[in-house]
């Protein structure tokens, strides 16, 4: 079985794992996490009902409960994990990943995330090893009706956002789900059915020929603010009133407008070890304080909760809130976004110059380099750049992120594909230009 992540259990259904997989997951799940009850959602993927039977099955042969919330996003099964008092709850889904994958986010208790280094690898060991031994009284599955009060947490977030122009794609995915009976009929939207085949292109925001037609649309309609979810609506990412793609650690910048301007808190806000340099220092004016951390839930959920931290983003487009358990919800980072640009616009700025007020260095982007030899090639590109100049600051918790004077990168293995990523940002396009072109030279010799 090859669907063990760092940060969940994923892959293509019936070739990385199946539904005898998924039944062993079920059966060990519940006295892994001492749980007397597990909350299960879905998303609608194809694949979705027989995991969801087959997990289930698993669960009540082991004597437990499950408490069903049918189609759900996974931010929604964050949320009734903590606030309903679930030692356990599963999501199925595959997120942002082709139709032909599927997976299953695991939680425990106040919503904490279950990784390979917190419980999946315990996981999988008794999946792979121990006995199945039925219990005597199996478990039930019930059905838990929980929706209307989640719509009624989100809209606690809702303000008059009338003056908006908005156009929203929700991707055929899981944000279709709720996003209208929030938002109603105002904005544009488009491919707002839910589809787990994702006809109109895949689920993921951050491969720029997912946000084409977002980009025509708010062209089209003139909007103020482009919004496009992935598939389980737990990111959210923005295209500004020129449908010019907004880097979603620029919004951790921007959410700073709504806690630590209009809120007035103070205190940590963490980013991951990608995020603009930009940002830190835009926070740092509202008189708080950025903190660097890995790549991932499995990570930040759990970090956000040891800094006692106000919120948080990553460059993947997840932001986590200490008012949503520590958790991350792309509606709920729109709703959000969507008040603070409508203060904007009454005060006659508009997004992308909001934006420009914090982003002030060329940035390359996130570079994957498809090589066997990640550690070598890692270690060769910090100590290259290291002997050349003296390193202001030095992270290597998750890759290398080392920062000098007028320039910083990140070079990182990916926890779930087959590359090396690396990022830099410098304070002018040509500096940028050149260091990426010693880093291809550098790369070269481990192809």
């Amino acid at each position: 079985m090859n669907a063990f992540k760092a940060y969940d259990i994923r892959g293509i259904y019936n070739e990385d794992f199946n539904k005898s997989d998924v039944y062993r997951i079920g059966f060990f799940l519940p006295s892994l996490l001492k749980a007397d009850k597990v909350l299960v959602g879905r998303d609608v993927r194809a694949s979705s009902p027989e995991i969801f039977e087959y997990l289930c099955k698993g669960i009540t042969d082991s004597g437990i409960d499950v408490y069903d919330i049918g189609l759900s996003t996974t931010p929604l099964v964050y949320w009734a994990t903590a606030r309903f008092g679930f030692d356990a709850s599963v999501m199925i889904t595959a997120s942002h990943n082709p139709k032909e994958y599927n997976g299953l986010k695991i939680s425990r208790s106040n919503a904490l995330p279950v990784g390979l280094d917190s419980g999946l690898g315990e996981l999988k060991k008794l999946m792979e090893t121990a006995d199945i031994i039925i219990a005597p009284q199996k478990g039930k599955i019930i059905e838990y009706d929980i929706k209307e009060k989640y719509l009624d947490f989100q809209r606690n977030y809702l303000s008059d956002i009338s003056n908006l122009n908005i156009s929203m794609d929700c991707s055929n995915g899981m944000a279709a789900l709720l996003i209208k009976d929030i938002l109603g009929n105002q904005p544009h939207y488009i491919f707002d059915e839910l589809d787990g085949s994702f006809p109109n292109h895949e689920a993921n925001p951050l491969e720029a020929e997912n946000i084409v037609d977002l980009q025509h649309l708010v062209a089209e309609n003139k909007s103020d603010i482009g919004v496009i979810f992935d598939g389980d609506a737990d990111r959210v990412m923005f295209v500004d009133e020129n449908s010019k793609f907004i880097s979603p650690d620029l919004i951790i910048g921007l959410l700073s407008h709504y806690f630590l301007e209009e809120k007035g808190l103070k205190g940590n806000v963490l980013q991951d070890i990608r995020t603009s340099k930009a940002v830190g220092e835009y926070i740092r004016k509202f008189g708080s304080e950025i903190y660097t951390w890995k790549v991932g839930r499995a990570y930040a959920a759990l970090k956000l909760r040891e800094i006692d931290g106000i919120y948080g983003g990553e460059l993947a487009g997840h932001y986590y809130f200490k008012d949503f358990y520590y958790s991350d919800s792309g509606i709920l980072a729109c709703l959000l976004v969507l008040d603070i640009v409508a203060k904007f616009k009454r005060q006659g700025i508009k997004l992308s110059e909001a934006i420009a007020g914090i982003s002030k260095y060329a940035n390359s982007g996130e570079i994957n380099f498809r090589i066997e030899q990640k550690q070598e090639a890692m270690d060769a590109i910090r100590d290259h750049f290291s002997a050349q100049e003296k390193p202001l600051a030095y992270f290597d918790f998750d890759g290398y992120r080392v920062e000098f004077k007028d320039w910083w990168f990140n070079v990182r293995p990916s926890n779930t594909e087959p590359y090396l990523r690396f990022l830099a940002e410098a304070i002018n396009t040509d500096l940028l230009e050149t260091k990426v072109a010693e880093v291809n030279k550098i790369i070269s010799a481990f192809r």
